[in-house]
C-alpha cells in the first residue's frame, strides 16, 4: 500500500466516520425526543383514562326520582357521552401514536411516506399523516 492509497484510506475513515458519528447523534437526538413525546403520550393517557373511570361511574348513576331533576340528570348523561366519546377517540390516538414510537415510524407519513414537518408534531402528537396528506 502507498503513501497516497494510506492517505485516501484515511481520508475515507475519517469523512465516513464523522458522518456515521453525526448520523448517530441525529438518531440518539430523535430517540430521546420521541421518548420525551412518549411519555409526555403515556401520562395524558393516564389522565384520560382516570377521568373516563368517573364519566361512567356518573353515567352509571342511578336517575333521581324528580321528573325536573331526571330531566337535568338525562342532559347531564348526554354530555357525558359526547366527552366519554371523545376521550376514548384521544386514547386511541394516543395508543396508535405510542404504537408508532415503538416501531420506529413515528414522525413518517402514515400515507405518503415522508417526513411530518416537526411543527406539527408539536402542535398534534398524535398526527399519524403530514399536512398534505391529512387534508
Amino acid at each position: 500500500m502507498t503513501s497516497f492509497d494510506l492517505d485516501l484510506a484515511i481520508s475515507a475513515f475519517v469523512l465516513f466516520g464523522r458522518d456515521h458519528s453525526l448520523q448517530c447523534n441525529w438518531m440518539q437526538r430523535d430517540m430521546n425526543e420521541h421518548e420525551e413525546i412518549a411519555k409526555a403520550l403515556k401520562a395524558r393517557v393516564s389522565e384520560l383514562r382516570t377521568h373516563l373511570v368517573k364519566v361512567d361511574r356518573e353515567l352509571h348513576k342511578p336517575l333521581p326520582a324528580d321528573s325536573e331533576d331526571q330531566a337535568i340528570e338525562l342532559e347531564n348523561q348526554e354530555a357525558l357521552e359526547v366527552i366519554k366519546k371523545t376521550e376514548t377517540t384521544e386514547i386511541h390516538q394516543i395508543e396508535a401514536a405510542l404504537k408508532r414510537i415503538s416501531e420506529g415510524t413515528y414522525g413518517v407519513c402514515a400515507k405518503c411516506g415522508e417526513p411530518i414537518d416537526p411543527r406539527r408534531l408539536k402542535a398534534l402528537p398524535t398526527a399519524p399523516t403530514c399536512i398534505s396528506c391529512s387534508a
